[in-house]
């Protein structure tokens, strides 16, 4: 069966799915996205991705493409059509099309919205969990706002890609004063000596992840004490643990960082335990009650 995409009021194939050559988000990155998983047949996290996604906006002062509710009901059912019960779907909004100047187009120019969707596979996961990755730590070298989740994604993109060249899964960007702030696609945790789980503030300069908002929450539910703290390159690779959240991957632990083994070189046990919390649906329910079915359900197409 072929992938449908949403494109701009149409499902489309995947395939045939396109976007004008004058859209803003092709050329100059003047666009926001989210990405966010699909477990068990419930979109995992959806009401704080939408609320990111406001802000995000707000910040570039775009338009919302359209209502909250009818967003929410064509992720639905981009999701029912390409039958994700385990997935992701990724949503893009950008200025929209007009003729090509740096400044913003005439107001009323309508933003273009574009949501796929895909199914995953959790045993690929899993053995990354069992078996852990391995991180390179690079200079932080993008634009001052990484608190905006803007599709110009270019410099992690190049992170990315060094990280692979030198056999390994992640790059974790670090400031001038050596101190960690964020991986290419994760936010970074470490258990430091006192057995206390660390990640930077979300303040400024790193993007506050919906997958992190939520795992301290799932931390704190456990009893784990939690501290947002700036911490150094040397201090994460003396960590008990170091692990990456996203929510394509929920908790990765990391086993080396720049070729160096991170305690023993095996994922640990914190990490281990906040991940299947995170992952029992009986306890998400408790942790968010936003959650929404998706497994089964038809949804009345929105826009054709």
């Amino acid at each position: 069966m072929p992938r449908i995409a949403y494109v701009n009021g149409r499902y489309v194939k995947h395939s045939d799915a396109s976007v004008h050559i004058e859209d803003r988000g092709y050329q100059f990155a003047d666009g926001v996205y989210e990405v966010c998983e699909v477990r068990h047949g419930y979109i995992v996290d959806l009401t704080r991705h939408l609320n990111r996604l406001d802000r995000s906006l707000g910040e570039l002062r775009i338009v919302w493409p359209m209502s909250r509710a009818a967003l929410t009901q064509v992720i639905r059912e981009t999701l029912r059509r390409n039958h994700v019960r385990n997935g992701l779907f990724y949503l893009q909004v950008t200025r929209g099309v007009a003729r090509r100047d740096h400044v913003f187009p005439a107001e009323g120019t309508p933003p273009s919205l574009v949501i796929t969707a895909k199914s995953t596979d959790p045993k690929i996961i899993a053995a990354k969990n069992a078996n852990g990755i391995k991180a390179i730590t690079v200079a932080d070298n993008r634009w001052d706002r990484v608190d905006i989740k803007s599709v110009g994604l270019l410099p992690n993109a190049m992170a990315r890609q060094q990280a692979k060249e030198a056999g390994a899964q992640e790059a974790i960007y670090v400031d001038g004063d050596g101190m960690v702030k964020e991986g290419a696609a994760t936010n970074v945790w470490i258990v430091d000596r006192d057995g206390t789980l660390v990640t930077r503030p979300a303040e400024h300069g790193i993007l506050r992840g919906i997958t992190r908002t939520t795992l301290i929450d799932v931390a704190a539910r456990l009893g784990l004490e939690i501290t947002e703290r700036n911490f150094s390159v040397s201090e994460m690779l003396a960590a008990r643990e170091v692990f990456l959240t996203a929510a394509t991957s929920i908790c990765f632990p990391v086993v080396s960082v720049d070729g160096q083994a991170i305690a023993n070189g095996h994922p640990g046990s914190v990490s281990q335990k906040v991940r299947e919390a995170f992952f029992d649906v009986r306890k998400r329910l408790r942790f968010d009650t936003k959650i929404c079915w998706t497994g089964g359900m038809r949804v009345p197409p929105v826009l054709h």
